[in-house]
């Protein structure tokens, strides 16, 4: 017996070249995430982003943080997702603090690049993460999905992936056996969300098993 998912309205952040982005579109294309991204808000009027969401029809907003007070920046990211009734909030590459207001609490998820909590917390996106698994010489690396919260790369964990690290890894060769993890994870963590099986309980996700 499977759980009959709901088709999910999304709403994604993004700040750059939105590879994360176009990989919930592609599935989606695919039928393998039953899930529409109804709209998508830039942190910046140059991210590439921008030009795969507007070749996906998907209407955009610019919303950058140092055009308006913070308060007032908080305020617009939250009212342009009511104004496209969203179900579920993705970070795809955002990399500005957004103060989620209760009413998307448990409704806007994160993928980042690292088994967190390593390699986490402000500052740490991008080739930054990749540079200190390497620094730091460990043999494992990953991706992680987690809900966010009002604090940077915190929040409950939804699932991880793993590599190995390899002795002769560059920061791009690393990045881009990650982000093959991630385009694994993120759609997996949406479609349990759709089905309703994922419950917080004491700051753990907890993953309810399909029914048989």
């Amino acid at each position: 017996m499977t759980i009959p998912a709901r088709i999910l309205k999304l709403g994604v952040l993004i700040s750059g070249g939105g590879r994360t982005l176009q990989n919930l579109l592609d599935c989606a294309s695919a039928g393998t995430l039953l899930a529409t991204v109804e709209i998508v808000i830039s942190s910046r009027r140059s991210a590439a982003g921008i030009a795969r969401a507007e070749r996906a029809g998907i209407p955009v907003e610019v919303i950058p943080p140092h055009a308006l007070g913070r308060e007032e920046f908080y305020d617009k990211i939250s009212k342009t997702l009511d104004q496209a009734d969203i179900d579920l909030v993705c970070m795809c590459g955002y990399v500005r603090f957004w103060r989620i207001p209760d009413r998307y609490s448990g409704r806007v998820m994160n993928i980042h690049p690292a088994l967190l909590p390593k390699f986490g917390g402000k500052g740490f996106y991008g080739q930054t993460v990749h540079r200190g698994v390497l620094e730091a010489g460990d043999k494992t690396s990953g991706c992680t999905v987690h809900f966010v919260d009002n604090e940077y790369d915190h929040g409950p964990i939804i699932l991880q992936r793993s590599v190995d690290v390899s002795a002769d890894d560059s920061v791009e060769s690393l990045a881009e056996r990650v982000f093959q993890q991630e385009k694994i994870a993120y759609p997996d963590a949406i479609r349990l969300y759709a089905e309703d099986r994922l419950r917080v309980e004491q700051g753990r996700v907890k993953i309810d098993p399909c029914p048989a």
